[in-house]
């Protein structure tokens, strides 16, 4: 049932599902309108968690938190997150299109305002919990207002737009970071985000969404599925955040975390393998072209770590912050831009999987020109190969979006939930697998490297007497005995040695997403030609044809006869 009943849409204009605004035929204007709302409400959903995200650091020396309970800030975060769409899907689709907004929108500003009096712990875990919840929903928000701003020949643009907006978030953040933080004061990060959620409240009550349709959604399993699904995740996200930083051997508690976690999400995944109306439809995810598109949608995310991981973390091992980091973000952010706009010029409904294969290209050539990196290296050495990166990733995500919706709306819209939940969890999770285990991966390297390089340190060696003397005329200022010179220069060379031992390290983590990259793209190309040989029919081409023989059924005229008022 429609949610307002006073303008009867068209067929052309009625809500592609329910949940969703229709979509009536705006003037330029107002698509303008839309298009900048939708822009607005991408980047404040997306700095909610980028800006703790990039100075995490910072908030946990402000907050006097460990490396593990600032862990857990993330982790909070990205379990309401990932999650949020199992309810939230149909909770529009249920109760309609303008409570959720209002709610959600309610969730945000309520969440950014009590930012700014957390100064503990756990208060601030129920925060970032709560802008997980309300992070989701501005994503959702995004695409919605984007796809307004189109016309209808020109939606895929719009989604593709929306989903690429909330990415640029990031390199943004490590841009207007230091400017927000030259006070020293934390807090101002937070006044930056509630400027933006009340700017974006303000301009949705100014232009709200056209009218949804609704329908009954909520079935009497969700519950359980919902009950055992969100716990098991939760508890596999916090075993990933936390494994690298406790060590996942160190702590009985990952163990048991992983075990619990396993056995939930299957539970829950078999339960909705035999229902009726399945929350998520197992079975249309089990198909070979679903599996072959989450999978390579997580392989490309985890491959993507390659940026947020690996060439922040070895400038940060060479002393560079993010105030020496603002130009390769602005590098990151036009080449963003620049993949995006190739994205929407070059769809091809034909062919719509070569831009993840050219991704994955870029992305291995990135990897190998990062593998050079010394102790002299500096942002800018980084500009051409994260350039790449961020190409790569909108091109990727842009393309990967819209196959999988094209699949969706051919199986049918009560799939919608299942691809939803799947994609976000695919890109969630990937990042925070990707970033897990090339993290697991560079410290196993760099206790290799520093083994190695200790061996060759003796204190008969000239050239290691001649370092420890030179790290000593350092602290000769300060201390005046010889002996502590002598033991302060010792731990001086110490440092060096562990900071050569992480770059080498980070340069194995290249060489290996650079390895890694080839072979998915090798995948891809081989699955393309398969795809040829058989003769399988791209999704968005099947699209295509249904949408013309509906136009075609709707323009035809009808063979009733009119009645004649009696």
């Amino acid at each position: 049932m429609p949610e307002v009943g006073a303008y009867e849409f068209k067929p052309h204009e009625r809500p592609t599902l329910p949940g969703s605004p229709a979509n009536p035929d705006h003037p330029a204007r107002r698509r303008v309108a839309y298009g900048a709302i939708g822009v607005l409400i991408g980047l404040a959903g997306g700095l909610g968690n980028a800006l703790i995200a990039v100075n995490l650091p910072f908030a946990q020396g402000t907050l006097g938190l460990g490396p593990d309970e600032a862990g857990w800030l993330t982790a909070a975060y990205l379990m309401t997150n990932t999650m949020a769409n199992l309810v939230l899907v149909k909770y529009r689709q249920q109760f309609g299109l303008q409570p959720f907004i209002r709610w959600m929108l309610g969730v945000y500003v309520v969440a950014t305002v009590f930012h700014l009096f957390v100064h503990g712990f756990w208060s601030a875990i129920a925060v970032r919990a709560a802008g997980g919840l309300a992070g989701s929903a501005l994503s959702t928000l995004t695409i919605l207002y984007l796809m307004q701003a189109m016309p209808a020949a020109k939606r895929l643009a719009g989604l593709m737009i929306g989903i690429s907006v909330p990415q640029i978030a990031t390199p943004l953040a490590r841009v207007v970071s230091p400017s927000l933080l030259v006070s020293g004061d934390w807090h101002m990060l937070y006044w930056f985000e509630l400027g933006l959620g009340l700017a974006s409240l303000a301009a949705i009550l100014a232009l709200p969404l056209p009218p949804s349709e609704r329908s009954k959604a909520f079935e009497k399993g969700d519950g359980l599925s919902i009950a055992l699904l969100v716990p098991g995740m939760s508890l596999l996200i916090a075993v990933l955040t936390q494994g690298r930083i406790e060590w996942w051997t160190s702590r009985a508690w990952m163990g048991w975390a992983l075990i619990g976690g396993l056995v939930l999400v299957t539970t829950a995944f078999v339960i909705e393998h035999f229902r009726r109306n399945p929350l998520i439809n197992t079975r249309w995810l089990g198909t070979r072209q679903m599996v072959r598109l989450i999978g390579i949608a997580a392989a490309v995310r985890i491959l993507l770590s390659e940026q947020a991981f690996g060439s922040v973390g070895l400038l940060t091992v060479v002393g560079m912050t993010n105030e020496q980091m603002v130009g390769l973000n602005l590098v990151i952010i036009a080449a963003s831009l620049a993949g995006l706009i190739v994205a929407l010029l070059t769809i091809d409904p034909q062919r719509p999987a070569r831009p993840i294969s050219i991704s994955l290209v870029l992305i291995a050539i990135a990897a190998f020109l990062d593998m050079g990196a010394t102790n002299l290296t500096r942002p800018e050495n980084f500009y051409l190969s994260q350039a790449l990166i961020g190409f790569a990733s909108i091109l990727f995500l842009a393309q990967a979006m819209i196959i999988g919706l094209a699949r969706t709306l051919l199986a049918g819209p009560r799939n919608f939930v299942s691809f939803t939940v799947l994609f976000t969890m695919s890109q969630s999770l990937g990042g925070l697998l990707g970033a897990a285990l090339l993290g697991t991966f560079q410290v196993v390297r760099e206790k290799m490297h520093s083994a190695e390089l200790v061996q060759s340190i003796v204190m008969t060696d000239p050239q290691v007497a001649a370092r420890i003397a030179a790290g000593g005329r350092l602290v000769a200022r300060t201390i005046g005995d010889p002996v502590l010179r002598n033991l302060q220069g010792a731990g001086i060379l110490s440092q060096q040695v562990t900071r050569e031992a992480n770059i080498l390290a980070f340069n194995d983590v290249f060489l290996l997403i650079g390895v890694l990259a080839v072979l998915a793209a090798i995948w891809s190309y081989f699955e393309r030609w398969r795809i040829q040989r058989s003769g399988e029919e791209s999704p968005l081409v099947t699209l295509q044809k249904l949408q013309m023989q509906a136009a075609a059924g709707a323009a035809q005229p009808s063979t009733t006869p009119p009645r004649t008022p009696e």
